[in-house]
């Protein structure tokens, strides 16, 4: 009995917001990516799937969001089309200089 409350209680103590971070810090210093905060790949994986073209219902349930605006509003953050374009524009506008 001893031997499972001691296994419940690590798997309790991986669960601890402040393991999962620590461990995600960890990670990401072992793979040589730069550092993010935890929370923030929640904003990438919905910016994913909103460019992927992957219905909102469905990224609601990847993200574990009870209301389907949270997933809209919050969580994708992809810019349509028209946007890219003006976007592009504004950059090739920005990249020519005057000649002197």
């Amino acid at each position: 009995m001893v031997g499972l409350r001691l296994r419940v209680h690590d798997a309790l103590r991986h669960t601890e917001p402040r393991n999962c971070n620590r461990r995600f810090v960890d990670r990401s210093a072992y793979a040589g990516v730069r550092q993010i905060r935890l929370h923030d790949t929640r904003h990438t994986c919905g910016s994913l799937l909103a460019a992927l073209d992957v219905h909102p219902r469905v990224a609601m349930q990847i993200l574990r969001h009870s209301k389907i605006a949270v997933t809209m509003e919050v969580y994708t953050h992809v810019p349509s089309e028209a946007t890219r374009r003006a976007l592009r524009k504004l950059g090739k506008h920005l990249g020519k200089q005057d000649p002197e």
